[in-house]
């Protein structure tokens, strides 16, 4: 096996490129040969250099040209390459269209670093496929019912609580540690500080509170707190949310 990955990085969130450039600048295995900010871009160096790398890093949602395109071109040229994508949503569509091509991982973001470093040398090394499939769906589970709560994705708060509840979700004894476990966790996979994070969810929830559907939130939320008088505290929306995704299965997509 050759001691030296190199790797295409396709991504129309700037941030993310410079971010794997300077993690990867001094790797021992991992090479970032290209990073192409889009799709477009991407396809082109694919197409005319195909034999400079051997491992594809790609967004799937990007304009003009996106990741299924790629996929599909790759596909008609007979271009195989190990493939690792990444979304920022778990949509189903997208999943659907994404299992019709030989990808080795789904990630979903935010892309910590050392995660993706661990899955780039497991994949190369192994040449299996693992697609979190699971994952994706529980991630989707929770947009909708952010989205549906009113809480906007483009408020800070929305990616701390989404990825607050999955880690909920995923253990639910850190239902009493949300303060020195979930905050400092948060707050690391996004390079900020816990109290920012806590910060952040409270005014979402507040956000929430004033714009959300209110069937819902007495749905999911009456029994837990006095909704009459008060919205939920960080800890008790998070819990509450990932308890109901565990226990009401027709939240999760099937």
């Amino acid at each position: 096996m050759k001691t030296t990955i190199n790797v295409l990085l396709i991504d129309d969130t700037v941030s993310i490129l410079e971010k794997a450039k300077e993690y990867f600048s001094s790797h021992a295995v991992i090479n970032v040969v290209k990073t192409c900010s889009s799709g477009k871009e991407g396809l082109d160096f694919i197409l005319n250099h195909a034999n400079e790398f051997d491992f594809l890093l790609m967004d799937i949602i990007m304009p003009e040209v996106d990741g299924i395109c790629i996929l599909e071109e790759m596909q008609k040229k007979g271009i195989k390459k190990n493939t690792i994508i990444l979304s920022s949503y778990g949509k189903e569509e997208s999943m659907r269209l994404v299992n019709a091509y030989p990808i080795d991982y789904f990630m979903l973001k935010p892309i910590d670093m050392k995660t993706l470093e661990k899955r780039i040398l497991d994949v190369y090394n192994a040449d299996v496929v693992v697609l979190e499939e699971k994952d994706s769906k529980i991630e989707l589970a929770i947009s909708r019912v952010l989205h549906s709560l009113g809480i906007p994705s483009h408020i800070r708060g929305y990616q701390y609580i989404r990825e607050s509840i999955y880690m909920m979700y995923e253990n639910p004894d850190m239902i009493g540690g949300v303060t020195k476990c979930i905050y400092p966790e948060v707050a690391m996979r996004f390079d900020t500080t816990a109290s920012r994070v806590e910060r952040a969810i409270r005014h979402a929830i507040e956000v929430s509170w004033a714009r959300g559907d209110y069937d819902l939130m007495d749905e999911l939320f009456g029994h837990s707190v006095d909704f009459d008088r008060s919205r939920p505290t960080n800890s008790e929306f998070i819990a509450t949310i990932a308890d109901n995704l565990r226990v009401n299965k027709d939240l999760v997509p099937a």
